[in-house]
């Protein structure tokens, strides 16, 4: 079964405080999709060692999402892009498009 963003690290991290909550979504609903069309284009661009760097900051993401099985695979991913390799792409965009769908209800 495929993971499930979830807020339960930012509540925890929050300790309740609710503007501290909504203050972290927020930095991630405007950084996440300019990160993931940074790395559309990075990897469309065939610049493997750009996008490795983008991966790096986006797999951030997926943890503070509880999505820990996708942070693995982006560390695994963003190994093998600076080294050429990509075959874990269709796994970590299918993660992008998850998250892209969670921030996207949360607004």
């Amino acid at each position: 079964m495929a993971e499930i963003p979830n807020l339960d690290y930012i509540k925890e991290i929050s300790g309740g405080n609710e503007e501290f909550e909504k203050k972290f979504l927020s930095i991630i609903q405007v950084e996440f999709p300019k990160e993931k069309e940074d790395y559309c284009n990075l990897l469309k661009g065939g610049q493997l060692e750009e996008s490795a760097k983008v991966v790096h900051k986006i797999k951030h993401k997926f943890g503070i999402l509880g999505l820990n099985n996708a942070y693995k695979i982006a560390i695994k991913y963003e190994e093998d892009l600076k080294i050429g390799n990509t075959a874990l792409k269709e796994d970590f965009e299918s993660v992008l498009d998850t998250v892209q769908e969670f921030i996207v209800k949360m607004e």
